[in-house]
């Protein structure tokens, strides 16, 4: 599979731009490629990025926050 466009990775991940953009700032989001001005995700990045916000409930959440 070939590179996603940010428009297409947002599709992909069921996300907005304006959120993949702001992860992509925040250094939280998926990998990325920077060609010139074009920002490129791979599909594996994607899968990867989509698991690690994988969670059973809302306390997951909490308990994450309480470490950092």
């Amino acid at each position: 599979m070939s590179a996603k466009s940010v428009e297409e990775a947002a599709q992909y991940l069921r996300v907005s731009v304006s959120f993949l953009n702001h992860s992509r700032i925040r250094g939280d989001g998926p990998a990325f490629y920077k060609m010139g001005r074009r920002v490129l995700y791979e599909p594996a990045d994607l899968d990867l990025w989509k698991e690690t916000r994988r969670r059973r409930s809302t306390s997951d959440l909490n308990q994450e926050a309480a470490a950092a």
